[in-house]
């Protein structure tokens, strides 16, 4: 695999990060800073800086409101980089720490993950062992008010309020169903370990490995996730299903990793852009940690960016059957650049393709066996549903375990069953 040296990688905002540490937002992806300084700018047309001092002019003079200079020169660099595409940001202090943080697999808080649903922030499970687990908060739970702050369905705002230095103190408000009135939480902010990678036997033989996100510690959770799981099965296992639903991006490096340990070599992804940093290919070398056996991938419109980049590697290479919806189909990267007096830019400057050359930029990856009906929701992905299987609450899940046993109308093509029946003369 190509590496770079890189301080922060690709990072997909939005959907169910929740307390992983992601900015609110549409799925994105973003490379490390290439430089803590900036290029020397060209020379601005004449006619184009006084356009600009003539706009900010009249703002100053005529605006019904008074805006310092400071304020309003945020404002125009802000509204220059978005305009450019959904992807490209200006970020303050605050914002750039909070993707720096969101790549690490740590961020100082109360330990849950949420999303936005239904018009509220929920709860989607407490991270085990964190002070949101430990004081009983629960997945299912709304979350109302933080300290004196109404939430409402502001995602983005609780998780900027339930952030803070480690030792510190947060008051939580919650609704649960079937209990009156609001519950109160007094809890105390820790470093929270956060585990991207959650594992699991289906059946003897037969593993479940979701990946909620791609931080700088996935991969190496993958692997232990892998050894786990041939550790309780035998040392083999006879089939796997890699769950990136709602998972909307991470680590670019991180992405090309986990395909690369599921591929024996081979194109896993390209990039073009305008520079020679935005131009470059990645390939798979260190061999598939499953030997082989069979596997299906689980995807569907939340599973953005290097998802697909992981998604479409496996599918180009036949390596891997995709289960489930089209995906959100997001082609480009992002790099995180720090600015001189303070923030950062995060501005898009590559297209990638998958090994086949294809983009899926606007288009997204359409599954070998599309699912009927709506996408699982997010809620019942991640929560633990009491002592019910997940084969028993997740379709999606039960249709690709009968791809890897070869059974049903959409047996995998290395599936033990199928082999089996393909064999005979």
């Amino acid at each position: 695999m190509t590496t770079r040296s890189r301080t922060l990688g690709t990072l997909a905002a939005g959907a169910v990060l929740g307390f992983c540490g992601a900015l609110a937002g549409g799925a994105l992806a973003e490379r490390a800073p290439v430089s803590a300084h900036p290029a020397s700018p060209g020379a601005l047309p004449w006619e184009e800086a006084s356009l600009f001092a003539e706009v900010y002019a009249r703002i100053k003079r005529d605006y019904v409101d008074d805006i310092d200079d400071h304020a309003l020169m945020q404002k125009a660099v802000r509204g220059m980089v978005a305009a450019l595409d959904p992807h490209s940001a200006y970020l303050d202090s605050s914002e750039y720490e909070e993707i720096r943080l969101s790549t690490m697999g740590s961020y100082p808080g109360v330990g849950i993950e949420v999303a936005a649903e239904d018009g509220v922030v929920r709860i989607l499970k407490p991270i085990e062992g964190s002070p949101a687990q430990l004081a009983g908060l629960k997945a299912g739970d709304a979350i109302v008010r933080i300290d004196s702050h109404d939430i409402g369905p502001d995602l983005a705002g609780a998780i900027a309020h339930m952030r803070g230095p480690a030792g510190s103190r947060v008051r939580l408000a919650i609704r649960r169903e079937g209990t009156p009135g609001l519950i109160e939480f007094d809890l105390r902010r820790v470093q929270v370990e956060v585990h991207s990678v959650a594992e699991q036997t289906l059946e003897p033989g037969y593993g479940y490995v979701r990946i909620t996100t791609f931080t700088e510690t996935t991969a190496t959770e993958l692997k232990h996730a892998i050894i786990l799981l041939k550790r309780d099965n035998d040392e083999s296992l006879k089939g796997l299903i890699l769950d990136l639903r709602n998972n909307p991006g991470g680590v670019l490096e991180a992405g090309v990793a986990v395909a690369e340990d599921f591929l024996q070599g081979g194109v896993i992804v390209t990039a073009d852009g305008r520079t020679p940093a935005s131009r470059f290919r990645m390939d798979a070398t260190s061999g598939d940690l499953l030997g082989g056996a069979p596997l299906v991938v689980l995807v569907n419109g939340g599973s953005a960016s290097a998802s697909e980049i992981v998604a479409g590697a496996l599918k180009d290479h036949g390596r891997a059957l995709l289960i489930g919806h089209r995906t959100y189909g997001k082609g480009s990267v992002q790099t995180v650049m720090p600015l001189s007096h303070g923030g950062a830019i995060k501005l898009t400057t590559s297209r990638y393709f998958t090994p086949s050359g294809a983009s899926i930029q606007g288009k997204g990856l359409v599954p070998d066996v599309l699912e009927s009906g709506a996408d699982v929701p997010p809620a019942q992905i991640l929560s633990g549903r009491g002592s019910v299987p997940l084969t028993a609450r997740d379709r999606e899940v039960r249709a690709a375990l009968q791809a890897l046993k070869g059974e049903g109308p959409h047996a995998h093509p290395s599936a033990p069953a199928l082999t089996a029946r393909n064999a005979i003369p």
